[in-house]
């Protein structure tokens, strides 16, 4: 089993977990933070779930009718994971916002402060394995899956923090504006995650440092005398790179591979915890203008006079 599979199931069994912990306490005491904290964890169970699914069906191999894998169904996943972050918090803000106008009473203080406790601890270990096997993995689920458990265990502290001041002072509606916040906290925490995926669905281009630097590879090989169309995207686990490399019109065809493998060994050392896909195009004499007027829609006519 691969490690972010198995990172998965364990924040699913976490997550279940809590949700045991915060509901029965939730729902007993009355605690819009503690309740929200509850349906927090209750989504992040169904999410791991999802999540375990996405990335055994990204780790398929491609075939006749997904000729480039299914990879990018860790961005739909990260997509769906962040609106359904956003749902929850939009959720929390509405039961903050009932409980303010309605002011109800928050009670068995001593219990619900004991079970927060215990699941900032239990979140903190959590976030801490996810993030090394993000680390691990540059894997673009789990790296949505360690922020948003990152975001619980910033939203468990103010409901701990809710619960102290309701306790010491007696003001019930602490614990409901605490509980808006950690609304608004959650869907702020969602933004990045859903941009992200979004990027990758869009075929946004590889970091532009990491760009700049396959582009020093091409161009400093001594017997490349010149690139363009430098083209690269990414699904989250596979970096696709294209690219049209100048050599001498003179160049035996196993010469021009060989100079190819050594830039694209090259490259693949720039970020091994990735896949890549490298796409090289010899060509005898820069014809980038001639690329560029192509991808214009230009017609044969203008080509022909371009060429000339």
């Amino acid at each position: 089993m691969s490690p972010q599979k198995r990172a998965t199931i364990i924040s699913s069994v976490v997550a279940t977990l809590l949700v045991l912990i915060k509901l029965v306490i939730g729902l007993a005491s009355g605690s819009v933070a503690v309740l929200a904290s509850a349906i927090d964890s209750l989504l992040d169970t169904l999410v791991s779930i999802f999540n375990f699914f996405a990335i055994k069906k990204a780790e398929e191999n491609p075939n006749d009718t997904y000729q480039y894998g299914k990879g990018k169904i860790q961005a739909i996943a990260a997509v769906i994971e962040g609106t359904i972050i956003s749902m929850s918090g939009l959720y929390i803000i509405y039961i903050g916002a009932k409980k303010l106008i309605e002011g109800s009473v928050t009670s068995l203080l001593t219990p619900s402060i004991v079970a927060m406790t215990i699941s900032i601890i239990i979140t903190y270990f959590l976030v801490k394995y996810l993030l090394k096997v993000a680390k691990q993995t540059d894997n673009l689920v789990i790296k949505a899956d360690a922020l948003h458990y990152k975001t619980d265990l910033w939203s468990n502290a103010a409901v701990l923090t809710a619960l102290g001041l309701v306790y010491l002072t007696g003001l019930d509606w602490i614990d409901a504006l605490f509980g808006i916040g950690i609304g608004v906290y959650i869907i702020y925490s969602a933004y990045e995650i859903i941009v992200e995926g979004i990027e990758i669905l869009l075929d946004r281009a590889l970091d532009g440092k990491l760009v700049a630097q396959i582009g020093e590879i091409i161009s400093k090989h001594p017997e490349v005398t010149s690139y363009h169309w430098l083209r690269t995207r990414t699904d989250g686990s596979t970096n696709y790179v294209e690219f049209h490399m100048v050599l001498r019109p003179s160049m035996r065809l196993l010469e021009a591979h060989r100079i190819a493998d050594e830039v694209e060994d090259s490259i693949r050392e720039l970020e091994t915890r990735k896949r890549w896909v490298i796409t090289p195009h010899f060509d005898p004499y820069d014809d980038e203008q001639v690329n560029e007027v192509m991808l214009h829609g230009k017609t044969p006519a203008t080509l022909k006079g371009l060429l000339d």
